[in-house]
């Protein structure tokens, strides 16, 4: 579970991510990058509307577009760390049959 916090009329309100919610929210995004809501790096501003919407509908949780796009930069950021470990930089591997890390025994 993560947190990230957010100022709503000068109080921070945290806002509670679970794997349920992490979930939920990836897959709304990747309808709405299908969907074209998404043409270069940024989503459009329909694109992150519907994407509250979706969310709210699917959750009953309504999120500002600063708290999803905050959890929408922190996964990224995760995304990048975790291609990273399992680059040839670390000599590190991924087996997908096991769906683990493959390490050499010097390791």
């Amino acid at each position: 579970m993560s947190t990230s916090a957010v100022e709503v009329s000068g109080e921070k309100v945290k806002v509670i991510w679970d794997k349920r919610l992490i979930k939920i929210f990836c897959n709304i995004c990747i309808k709405e990058i299908l969907k074209g809501n998404r043409p270069g790096t940024h989503f459009t501003k329909d694109g992150w509307l519907k994407i509250m919407t979706n969310f709210e509908k699917e959750t009953s949780k309504a999120y500002s577009q600063r708290q999803l796009k905050n959890r929408w930069d922190a996964l990224k950021k995760e995304w990048k760390a975790w291609k990273k470990l399992k680059g040839k930089d670390t000599g590190l591997g991924w087996n997908p049959i096991k769906r683990t890390v493959d390490a050499s025994d010097d390791w």
